[in-house]
């Protein structure tokens, strides 16, 4: 994926940004590759050769354009129990190598997925422990305090101190020129991202480190007690000097226990342990990326399989994916996979020919330029995005960046696994269906809606919903949206079903079931108006079920119904509960706005809702003949008919003039004597003001009620006698909310008691 930001930049000016930062990378690279082979207990060049290796081996062959390879501070206490446990570093080497194959293997087997298991919250809180742990673990090098080796990312250090006790050591034991040079070049770092040096594309790491080391000589040629001495700065193997060749340094793989369980258990081990560090940090890697171009865990297995092949086979520490060095190429500016293979090319260099020249980099101005990567790691708004998100989210996070913070870096992130997946059986233990009531024509019906896959881990929270169940209740157990259902559960509904509803007087109704499960479709409960659900009904209730209706219409919570159930049972006679005449309007469809089924209501469209004598014999027989008991006018906003109206009767128009339309006053007519009773508006009565026009649409119901009684003495004696209810009602198209309108309630009350307007 390419961003835009990317195919501004010219080609040459994208490649200079990545040599620069690759030179950065390669700064801070050369102490962590050292301090890592120290704490691993092995010769400080095999922690340069993984660097090497990592760049120019495994860097062209990641699947990740910004992710930087080389030995890692996670598997340092590996390495020292498996050259422990196998007695040699030589034949440690040859472990690493049969590692490698086996990674390379895992890749081409699609190992790779296991990273899609890993929450996010996990790896945001290895991203941010990372920041919290090179702020704290630099600090003291920053001041001159250089007893904990570079690279160590455990609470307890070897020097006898922690991660925060070290921090009061290194004040009691500065190094007042390393202070000096470390201060200065935090300094620089932040006054130059912070100001218009930022647009010269020098990355400010590297300019702190240039002035760092130019600000180290100046007080080393100065001499007394600011100069730095050789201790506080980067120490390569210089060859040549003491007759020190690189044939000397090197250390070659021994298969001599090759047949041994320990040893294939050692490749086992750390193929393992390498290729879990190097998936964690790819993921997060990719979230540092700024064009988030997506990286294949298979690939990059593969790509680091050969990268610890080659590792054990020339004499280098076991190498991965490493977030603090991929952290500080993106900022430094690398966006391809150039300045990894620079970093690496540097690193050759380093040993072969600028040692005496790399030896002069003071270690304070490397920890600068980590502590601000630690802060961009660590950012605040991480904190509280995570917060934001709720306690589920931010638990696992916090109790992963702890975790790395008070143990180390495998560790840490294992316990943050553990916790997150605590909190995933926390959620199945709670979820796997969920219970909704649903209020039908018929009465209340409790759903128990299954989820896709039910496990044993939801049986106890589903006996207690069925234990809950009283005499009467109409039980419906849905599993038409589960594909796996699990015996512990399927025995508990068969009982239930079977044994305990039937004496407690509990109907229960199952459905999509699959056959295997031998749990047939029973539908106990009526969904539709029924002739007896009907004759149970009065004005009133009515009402009350279409504001329901509606209500879930609004909240997206619709009924789930059986339609083609519905079309079944309503086949040879239909029972209304109301009659709806609405308009004709295409963004008002009763059926939807009420959430009805089929049989439900009659529908009566007119333009304007107009009500003349063939839609009131419509009326009329859904009434008297049927047995609807509600008549509900419903006009709604922004009508057409309505506005053409206003339009007509304020400009002296005649509507069959005007438009051609013959049949059209029998529409208009009636609209315009509510046109006319409007008599609050004074200027601007024509459809361009909305507030009249809705005005005009809610007297148009009104008197369009008081038609339809005048006009039929049916309708008005079955009023008068309370055998039916009228209302009128205005949907709104823009929000999609009925509103009942209680000067217009004839025989229904809107509210307890009393009529109440929406």
């Amino acid at each position: 994926m390419t961003t835009a930001s990317t195919l501004s930049v010219p080609p040459m000016r994208a490649v200079g940004r990545d040599l620069l930062a690759g030179l950065v990378v390669f700064l801070v690279a050369l102490p962590l590759c050292l301090g890592i082979a120290h704490l691993s207990g092995a010769p400080l060049l095999s922690g340069l050769i993984s660097g090497i290796l990592g760049g120019l081996v495994v860097g062209p062959l990641s699947a990740s354009r910004i992710s930087v390879t080389g030995p890692a501070a996670g598997l340092a206490a590996v390495v020292v129990a498996q050259v422990q446990g196998l007695g040699s570093f030589d034949v440690f080497l040859a472990a690493v190598l049969v590692a490698g194959l086996l990674q390379i293997g895992l890749g081409l087997l699609r190992g790779g997925l296991v990273a899609n298991f890993v929450p996010n919250n996990v790896i945001k809180g290895l991203l941010a422990a990372i920041g919290i742990l090179l702020i704290l673990k630099q600090l003291p090098h920053l001041v001159g305090h250089d007893a904990d080796y570079q690279g160590d990312e455990s609470f307890s250090q070897s020097d006898g101190d922690n991660t925060f006790t070290a921090l009061v050591t290194a004040l009691g034991r500065l190094v007042p020129g390393a202070a000096l040079v470390g201060g200065v070049s935090l300094c620089l770092i932040v006054l130059w991202e912070n100001t218009r040096l930022k647009a010269t594309k020098v990355p400010s790491t590297l300019v702190a480190v240039l002035a760092g080391t130019l600000l180290s000589e100046f007080l080393r040629s100065t001499g007394g007690d600011w100069s730095i001495a050789a201790s506080h700065l980067v120490a390569v193997p210089v060859l040549g000097e003491g007759g020190l060749q690189l044939q000397d340094l090197l250390r070659y793989p021994d298969f001599s226990r090759f047949s041994e369980p320990r040893f294939l258990l050692a490749a086992v081990t750390i193929a393992v342990v390498a290729s879990l560090e190097t998936l964690l940090n790819l993921e997060a890697t990719e979230k540092l990326d700024p064009g988030r171009r997506p990286a294949s865990p298979n690939r990059e297995l593969v790509a680091q399989g050969f990268g610890n092949l080659l590792a054990g086979a020339l004499g280098g520490l076991p190498m991965t994916s490493v977030v603090v060095r991929s952290s500080v190429n993106v900022n430094a500016g690398g966006r391809s996979r150039l300045s990894t293979i620079t970093h690496g090319v540097l690193l050759l260099l380093s040993v072969l020919l600028l040692a005496p020249l790399i030896n002069r980099i003071p270690l304070a101005a490397l920890a600068a330029v980590l502590i601000v990567t630690g802060a961009k790691l660590a950012s605040p708004r991480t904190f509280r995005e995570k917060w934001r998100a709720g306690w589920m989210q931010f638990v696992p996070f916090l109790a992963t960046v702890l975790a790395i913070v008070f143990t180390d870096l495998l560790s840490g992130i294992l316990i943050g696994l553990a916790i997150s997946l605590s909190f995933v059986l926390a959620r199945n233990l709670k979820g796997g269906f969920h219970l909704v009531r649903e209020s039908h024509v018929s009465g209340l019906v409790h759903r128990i809606e299954l989820g896709t896959h039910v496990s044993f881990l939801n049986r106890a929270r589903l006996a207690d919903i069925l234990s809950r169940f009283r005499q009467g209740d109409q039980v419906a157990i849905d599993a038409r949206g589960a594909e796996y259902v699990d015996p512990d559960l399927l025995s508990v509904i068969r009982e239930f079903v079977e044994e305990e509803a039937p004496p407690r007087g509990i109907k229960v109704s199952l459905f999509g079931f699959q056959k295997k499960y031998q749990l047939a479709d029973v539908v106990q409960y009526v969904d539709f108006t029924s002739r007896e659900v009907q004759a149970g009904l009065d004005p009133q209730r009515v009402l009350e079920l279409l504001r329901d209706g509606n209500q879930r219409f609004l909240s997206g919570q619709r009924l789930h119904r059986d339609l083609a159930r519905q079309v079944e049972e309503t086949s040879d006679s239909q029972h209304p509960m109301a009659i709806i005449l609405s308009c004709i309007d295409s963004r008002a469809p009763a059926e939807l706005l009420f959430d009805l089924g089929i049989g439900d209501i009659f529908s009566v469209r007119v333009a304007g809702n107009v009500a003349k004598e063939k839609a009131m014999g419509s009326i009329e027989f859904a009434c008297k003949i049927v047995g609807s008991k509600l008549v509900v006018v419903l006009g709604h906003t922004r009508c057409g008919a309505v506005k053409a109206t206003c339009d007509f009767v304020h400009k002296g128009i005649d509507p069959v003039a005007a438009t051609g339309l013959t049949n059209l006053p029998a529409i208009t007519g009636p609209i315009s004597e509510a046109v006319r009773a409007e008599t609050l508006t004074r200027d601007h009565r024509d459809s361009k003001n909305e507030p009249f026009v809705e005005r005009v649409t809610a007297i148009h119901v009104e008197l369009t009620i008081q038609s339809i009684l005048a006009h039929s003495p049916t309708l008005a004696k079955m009023l008068k006698d309370g055998e039916i209810g009228i209302i009128g009602a205005m949907y709104d198209v823009g929000s999609g909310r009925v509103n009942f309108l209680e000067h217009t309630a004839r025989g229904v009350q809107l509210g307890s008691g009393q009529a109440v307007g929406v």
